[in-house]
């Protein structure tokens, strides 16, 4: 009979344990499962019994980490101001970015632009070079996730561009499966990414070609089937198209702040969020929840924002096996622009939305009336925030 753990590799130096299939912890003992009970638990079931008893092991979590264990800080160490802030229900270690390719920091604001030249028309070419890639990625400090990725990274590469660009993607397909690229966005029928229109074999090449529009915030994922458990594996990113402020005369200083490259859009502390989850078991249930891959990485290493600018996230839902996914800012209400195909908000003034798959939006607010200090943010799907979606800005005065 197989494993249901067959899919989970375990790191040689993770927190993590696994005793004969029966002992799982989060930086914790775990107490033995007897096997007439272990045909009835799932391993979600197994992470929320091991959390809960975190906060009684807090010391010995805090025994088991070594100077190696930690990484390099983007902002203050703010460790135990941070775990206390959620209980010490925190995963134990940190995960190694070098290995896995990709700093979810970095992530944040990693914009890839293309290369641009210029058509015999006038319009502007955007070029982009996408390829689908198989990789083990670290997801939480010690679990390993066998991933399906564009570019060796999860999510893929933030293609940003201008409404009215035309766009070129050429993607190439290393991987192991059938793979594809499907927009969200206003494109031809040959250039939709699915079966018989960009779907290809391992080693095949496709260009897709289209304009950029509408101005917004945008996903691309794989449409290749069975569509679930390519989505989860990894094989999804964000696709933003700033608006063009001579299309839009009557908002064009709104247009202008978003339009990366502009003195107004430099005002702005801008970020994309991919709130994404992982099914460690395959069991069609997920096990580890975070926006931008790592479990609690924004938890340990606050984002940084300056008090006086104000703060624009890219914000997409793209999780399978749970309908609704949300996000909840603490301390402060942000306007919601959903999809970001309009320059006025659709939900002004919310502290809480809610997005299916596929949904995303712009969330826009500011500090400027605040103390500085550490305010969370998290879904208000509590189980979410438990096994790993939760993290913090770090609000100063200056960046040093």
């Amino acid at each position: 009979m197989t494993s249901q753990w067959e899919n989970l590799v375990i790191s040689p130096h993770s927190r993590y344990k696994i005793a004969n299939h029966s002992q799982l912890h989060w930086g914790v003992p775990m107490f033995e499962i007897g096997p007439w009970l272990r045909p009835f638990m799932n391993r979600r079931q197994l992470l929320a019994s091991s959390i809960a008893i975190g906060g009684s092991t807090a010391a010995l979590a805090q025994a088991v980490q070594t100077p190696q264990s930690i990484a390099h800080s983007h902002a203050p160490d703010r460790g135990s101001s941070v775990h206390s802030a959620h209980g010490d229900m925190v995963t134990v270690g940190r995960v190694d970015d070098a290995k896995n390719g990709f700093d979810p920091m970095r992530l944040l604001t990693d914009w890839n632009t293309g290369t641009v030249t210029m058509l015999p028309s006038g319009q502007r070419l955007r070029t982009f070079e996408v390829w689908a890639e198989d990789k083990e990625i670290e997801i939480a400090p010690g679990i390993i996730f066998p991933a399906w990725t564009y570019n060796g990274r999860v999510p893929g590469p933030t293609l940003r561009a201008t409404e009215g660009d035309r766009l070129r993607i050429e993607f190439r397909n290393l991987g192991s499966h059938p793979h594809s690229m499907h927009f969200h966005g206003i494109h031809g029928a040959r250039m939709d990414g699915v079966p018989g229109a960009g779907l290809i074999n391992p080693g095949e090449t496709f260009v897709y070609e289209f304009e950029a529009r509408p101005f917004g915030c945008h996903l691309y994922h794989c449409h290749a089937l069975p569509l679930k458990r390519h989505l989860h594996k990894g094989m999804y990113g964000i696709f933003i198209v700033d608006p063009d402020p001579s299309r839009h005369p009557e908002q064009a200083q709104v247009a202008r702040s978003r339009l990366l490259g502009t003195p107004e859009n430099a005002e702005w502390q801008e970020m994309v969020m991919m709130m994404n989850a992982f099914d460690t078991n395959f069991d069609g249930e997920n096990e580890v929840y975070a926006a931008n891959t790592i479990a609690h990485c924004y938890l340990k290493t606050p984002i940084r924002v300056v008090r006086s600018r104000p703060v624009r996230i890219y914000l997409v839902n793209i999780i399978e096996f749970d309908p609704i996914n949300s996000f909840h800012l603490h301390g402060n209400f942000f306007n919601y622009f959903d999809q970001g195909t309009t320059l006025t908000p659709t939900l002004p003034t919310v502290d809480l939305i809610m997005q299916c798959q596929a949904q995303r939006g712009i969330l826009e607010f500011t500090y400027q009336n605040h103390e500085t200090g550490l305010y969370m943010f998290h879904p208000h799907q509590s189980e979410f925030t438990e096994l790993g979606w939760v993290g913090m800005f770090d609000v100063v005065d200056a960046v040093s």
